[in-house]
């Protein structure tokens, strides 16, 4: 079997230009493929960035929520009811709203802003610049150094500026795991400030994060809560829910979903047809080899085999290529939003398998229908 694979492989080689065209519909295919997918999960990973950079286990919320962007306020009282709740260490609220932020130029940029618990600011991010208790300070904001943070001017420590007509000063520069989705920069304060100081409804507490005392307490607080009429989730039911939505109920998954169907089509059509024009070209020999012998499934191990070995040095060849840009975008774009993960390695293999079974099994149909003897009859 060695030797026939040996001979398969020269047979693949020995038609450079077909064996460069499989090679390159594939690397082609795996590219845009890989492309797609990495931004689709970087789109996902950074709409749940509030969830991520809070670290908050468990999340409570009005049950119509779907994503931490889009909160309904709840009223007070539930804070005080989740606080009571056996099994929670401690809980505490969290404002999630919109500020309109004027700069000394005269213009104006609509922020994020997020209010933290007063007496524990449970949820701040890392400061690379200012005290974590200069957020107490008259007016005090901590800014947000992403890639939105030149929007906002690039402010240093000291920086004044207004919001929603109120005064405001930047007394800390921090960083987050991963930066917003929607090219707003993100204001932190205190709860009290955000609440009092912007305009907002009645109820102004958008979410409550709480801290279960085990992991065995977190299925009676979510009874416990959805009995109040409200939802708890933990922070990867949230994240999973917000995936969800821009899965299916927003027109970003399904056009990132036809983009990668419209590139496993191209992938496979240049492979199948380029394959089968290789498999007529090598007719003759395989013939030769079935009249001396070969058996049928030995021919079809063959075909396996030059499908296996084009597909896998074109998924490698698409991945360093989609890697390579990948990594390029995120060192001079500041908001790409793409990243490569295992589900999409994994997905884009899926998909050469695809291609190399259907490319061998146009091949191996056509073997197995080869006349022993027609390589004789000249």
């Amino acid at each position: 079997m060695s030797g026939l694979l040996k001979l398969a492989l020269k047979l693949l080689l020995g038609d450079r230009g077909k064996f460069l065209t499989l090679v390159i519909g594939i690397t082609f295919a795996v590219f845009l493929m890989m492309l797609m997918t990495s931004m689709f999960f970087g789109i996902i990973q950074h709409s749940a960035a509030n969830i991520i950079n809070t670290g908050a286990r468990i999340w409570v919320m009005d049950p119509d929520v779907q994503t931490p962007q889009n909160s309904i306020p709840m009223p007070e009282y539930v804070l005080d009811v989740v606080r009571s709740i056996p099994g929670v260490d401690y809980a505490v609220p969290l404002y999630v709203g919109a500020g309109l932020v004027r700069l000394d130029s005269g213009t104006y940029q609509a922020a994020t802003v997020i209010g933290l618990d007063d007496a524990t600011l449970f949820g701040r991010p890392a400061l690379l610049a200012g005290r974590p208790l200069d957020i107490y300070r008259n007016n005090a904001f901590f800014v947000v150094r992403d890639a939105n943070y030149a929007k906002l001017g690039s402010p240093k420590l000291g920086t004044t500026f207004e919001i929603n007509d109120h005064r405001g000063i930047v007394a800390g520069i921090a960083k987050v795991s991963i930066g917003s989705l929607f090219g707003l920069p993100t204001l932190y304060t205190t709860y009290g400030r955000a609440t009092q100081d912007l305009p907002s409804t009645r109820y102004v507490m958008s979410f409550i994060l709480a801290q279960p005392k085990s992991a065995a307490d977190i299925p009676a607080i979510k009874r416990a809560v959805a009995r109040l009429g409200y939802r708890a989730l933990t922070d990867r039911e949230f994240t999973t829910r917000n995936d969800r939505f821009y899965e299916f109920q927003t027109a970003m998954g399904t056009n990132i979903l036809i983009m990668t169907l419209i590139s496993f089509i191209v992938g496979l059509s240049i492979a199948a047809e380029t394959f089968y024009m290789f498999v007529l070209d090598n007719l003759e020999r395989f013939g030769a080899l079935k009249a001396i012998g070969a058996r049928s499934s030995e021919l079809v191990t063959m075909i396996l085999y030059q499908s296996l070995v084009v597909s896998f040095l074109g998924f490698g060849f698409g991945m360093l290529l989609a890697s390579a840009l990948v990594a390029f975008g995120k060192l001079r774009i500041p908001n790409y939003a793409a990243i490569i993960t295992y589900q999409n390695i994994l997905m884009a293999l899926a998909m050469v398998l695809l291609i190399s079974g259907i490319s061998a099994y146009i091949g191996i149909r056509r073997i197995l229908r080869i006349d022993p003897f027609v390589v004789f009859r000249s």
